[in-house]
């Protein structure tokens, strides 16, 4: 019968291993498992996950989640896991909030060799964030975009070009996701409507 009415299962890709690096500097958890913050810009979790194109070829992206709201305050797709994206991504954020105190800032992550590069690392000292890490290979916060992200999106769609694939999860971050989704977390209010209107 789902032959015949062309019904398909939509089966999730396998992720690739882990990939481990020599650690530059390892922070503590500061957040011990507190994944909720009393105002905007105190606690951002980050994280990347794998995406792909039907040739099979990998893209990675990278976003950073406000604790406060869920609201994605950052995202960038690009070819390569590495620390610079991190780094941009961060830049980005930070370019996102005219007048942030990034010396109130703590910044969640695992253990990825990105955010315990010596590149990495030292940005964020020199720009005053407070690092915070879980064990590395662990999810927290940021897997409900992500989970969201696939399961309304890239698992719907084949992405024969990065351009459509970066465009499209540019769309779905910043304008489904934070505009019009509504989040079981701000009592179903969507990121955007608990973060500036309360």
């Amino acid at each position: 019968m789902n032959t015949e009415l062309q019904l398909f299962s939509i089966a999730r890709r396998r992720k690739p291993d882990y990939e481990y690096g020599k650690p530059h500097k390892v922070f503590e958890n500061m957040l011990n498992r507190e994944f909720k913050a009393d105002s905007i810009n105190q606690k951002w979790c980050t994280d990347f996950t794998y995406l792909f194109l039907t040739d099979g070829s990998k893209r990675y992206n990278c976003t950073i989640i406000d604790l406060h709201e869920r609201s994605v305050i950052a995202s960038i797709t690009d070819k390569h896991i590495i620390a610079d994206l991190a780094k941009r991504t961060l830049q980005k954020a930070i370019d996102s909030q005219p007048g942030l105190d990034t010396s109130r800032l703590i910044l969640h992550s695992d253990q990825g060799s990105q955010y315990t590069s010596k590149e990495f690392t030292e940005y964020c000292e020199s720009v005053g964030i407070t690092q915070s890490m879980s064990r590395a290979g662990c999810p927290y916060d940021n897997a409900p975009m992500y989970n969201t992200l696939k399961n309304e999106l890239i698992n719907h769609h084949y992405y024969h070009y990065e351009e459509e694939l970066y465009e499209d999860v540019e769309e779905f971050a910043y304008v489904h996701y934070n505009h019009e989704r509504p989040h079981s977390y701000n009592n179903y209010k969507t990121p955007f409507e608990a973060r500036y209107e309360g």
